[in-house]
């Protein structure tokens, strides 16, 4: 767009960007629209916040929805984003596979489409994915409840149950994978031992996240499998909210006293009140993906696309969405616990220290 040089022109066009209805094209770059999840996570909160201004600084306008967890809702708001013409859409979905007939609308009018932390699948019309090192977040948790068991000098047997994430998102089958093959060897060799029997993502998966599902899941695993007075020594979880919602659970049946000391129990997001939790010994880690990081190197990869550049550093051999392998950029999660917690989230900015009071 070229710069208009006297102060009339520069009253007329500021006239006419208050007054129209699509404001969200007033900066010189374009339009990026961003479609997240839901905003009863913290973690979607906080990326939705950080990418807009990371992109807002690069001269972009950011039209930013949240779907709240409804599919229908998220493909409202992404239809809506590619009729006002957006140049770029970035979307973390909610259900990965029902994306397919918008996103060859948004092909069709030439936006360049960016999947968000979470892998579109079946289509064609996908142009990169950002997102953090998804199998390593699993084996850190599974190493992390090792740790915290104290192998390999104490042997076990333990009792440890399994919860995966949201059957929808593709991330939670790399989660799960990623941390059974760290746990595998032990279940097979007897040094784990999961007492429910319940195994594999068709089981144990937690739809859209829900914390309260996975408190009400816990219930029923303690009811039927832990009532002989035997003790859960460990429970994988793939995410804080349902840490939280399993830690519920086990207070309820008497965890956490000195008789009963709290199980191993992993996460991941860095959420304040895990990170509470952990201080707290309730919790014993989660995985932090730095989503300041992830905002800003998706932001340049938008701004680097649409201004002709070729991305460079891209990983394309991991993420087959069915269709095709998706160009992607990996960044690394890192183990949280009660002794890393200050230097991990605190030091560097994450959360401010009079939020962990």
């Amino acid at each position: 767009m070229k710069i208009f040089k006297t102060l009339a022109t520069v009253l007329a066009v500021g006239a006419m960007a208050l007054t129209a209805s699509t404001a969200v094209f007033a900066q010189d770059k374009g339009a990026i629209g961003i479609a997240m999840p839901t905003q009863s996570s913290l973690r979607w909160i906080s990326d939705g916040n950080e990418l807009k201004a990371a992109l807002e600084a690069k001269g972009y306008s950011v039209d930013l929805q949240y779907a709240e967890d409804d599919i229908p809702n998220q493909l409202a708001q992404i239809e809506n984003m590619v009729t006002k013409g957006v140049k770029a859409l970035v979307i973390a979905s909610i259900d990965g596979t029902t994306l397919s007939a918008v996103l060859q609308q948004a092909a069709d009018a030439g936006i360049k489409v960016i999947a968000y932390d979470r892998l579109i699948r079946d289509s064609a019309n996908v142009d990169y994915y950002t997102t953090f090192d998804n199998f390593e977040v699993g084996v850190l948790q599974a190493g992390s409840i090792l740790k915290g068991l104290g192998y390999p000098d104490q042997k076990g047997p333990w009792n440890v149950e399994l919860f995966g994430g949201s059957p929808d998102d593709n991330n939670a089958f790399f989660f799960y994978d990623g941390a059974m093959s760290v746990f595998q060897p032990l279940i097979d060799d007897g040094t784990l031992v999961v007492k429910s029997g319940q195994m594999g993502m068709e089981t144990v998966g937690t739809l859209r996240w829900d914390g309260a599902v996975a408190q009400a899941r816990m219930d029923n695993l303690l009811s039927a499998n832990y009532s002989d007075g035997s003790r859960v020594d460990a429970v994988l979880s793939p995410y804080d909210g349902l840490s939280r919602g399993i830690i519920s659970s086990l207070r309820g049946v008497g965890y956490g006293s000195a008789d009963q000391p709290w199980p191993i129990i992993s996460g991941q997001d860095a959420e304040v009140p895990s990170v509470k939790a952990i201080i707290a010994g309730e919790q014993y880690s989660t995985v932090f993906k730095d989503t300041r990081e992830l905002a800003q190197i998706t932001a340049e990869l938008v701004d680097t696309v649409l201004t002709g550049g070729t991305p460079a550093g891209l990983d394309t051999t991991t993420y087959d969405n069915g269709v095709k392998v998706v160009p992607s950029i990996l960044l690394t999660p890192y183990e949280v616990d009660v002794n890393n917690y200050q230097a991990r989230v605190v030091d560097s900015g994450y959360i401010k220290a009079e939020e962990l009071q």
